[in-house]
């Protein structure tokens, strides 16, 4: 016990030992909480957000096993870490290789000089696709991956891997071509494919108003965090689902704004979706 209490005691007395130690603790503890904010924020609205509330659930159940001496759940927790690590790992590594990516453009992204990005022409493009289909009443979906992989969606389309360019996605969506069914699914500033099946929503509380496209743009937004627009074949209304929010007959400008405000980043965080800032008429 003396022996504990002098560790304790040398501890606390090194911790303090100078206002600079000071500081240096305080910055160290404040960048790890920082992190450990940035990745839970991160993570918040992820499939893999569900996993860390179980891992975290996991520990604590463990450590609570270790204290009541439960010897044998205790091994077999540890069972569990050892090979659940790599479990996850497997499972999760298109998550883990996109989040890396992205970690590693960071540095470019803070010495780049925000002219003309290519998120402002994607933008751009797509205001200017559905500004000519709109009117002329062509059927488009369109999904632009987030965080949340689309791969096993991009597996169903024909590949393409190209610029995104309005005309480009007009020819895409003419009627009766090869490449109109389905949806366009866009990835790293490409357009990864077309013709891709996307998951349809069994929401009952879907108006019958909306078709297969609209119904499949709600289906990928509850299953991801991808943002999927859509121009409807009957009336040319454009409608906009992201996260399970679902907006539609929405005016090209306000069409415009929410792109902005969702896919161009500023130095700072994707924005809410705001269902009522835009003048569209929310639905399921």
């Amino acid at each position: 016990m003396s022996t504990l209490f002098q560790v304790n005691s040398d501890f606390w007395s090194n911790l303090f030992s100078s206002p600079w130690q000071i500081v240096i603790h305080v910055l160290d503890v404040g960048i790890v909480a920082w992190l450990i904010y940035r990745f839970i924020k991160a993570l918040a609205g992820t499939k893999i957000m569900s996993l860390v509330q179980g891992v975290v659930l996991f520990v604590f159940l463990k450590f609570v096993a270790e204290f009541l001496g439960l010897t044998t759940i205790t091994f077999l927790m540890n069972q569990v870490v050892t090979y659940g690590i790599i479990a996850a790992v497997v499972i999760f590594a298109p998550e883990i290789r996109s989040g890396l990516e992205r970690f590693g453009r960071t540095p470019q992204a803070l010495i780049q000089t925000r002219t003309v990005t290519s998120d402002d022409q994607i933008v751009q493009a797509f205001v200017d696709a559905v500004k000519y289909m709109s009117p002329r009443k062509i059927g488009a979906l369109v999904a632009v991956e987030g965080t949340q992989t689309l791969r096993e969606y991009i597996t169903t389309g024909i590949p393409l891997d190209a610029d995104i360019s309005s005309q480009l996605l007009i020819n895409i969506f003419i009627p009766n071509t090869p490449l109109h069914d389905g949806a366009v699914i866009v990835k790293d500033n490409k357009i990864a494919v077309s013709c891709a099946y996307l998951p349809l929503s069994e929401s009952s509380s879907i108006s019958k108003e909306f078709g297969t496209r609209h119904r499949a743009a709600i289906g990928l937004s509850e299953q991801s965090d991808a943002l999927i627009f859509v121009v409807s074949e009957e009336t040319g209304a454009i409608s906009v689902a992201h996260k399970g929010d679902f907006v539609h007959d929405l005016s090209i400008d306000a069409f415009e704004r929410l792109l902005k405000e969702q896919l161009i980043s500023e130095g700072s965080e994707t924005k809410p979706f705001l269902k009522t800032l835009f003048g569209g008429k929310k639905d399921a």
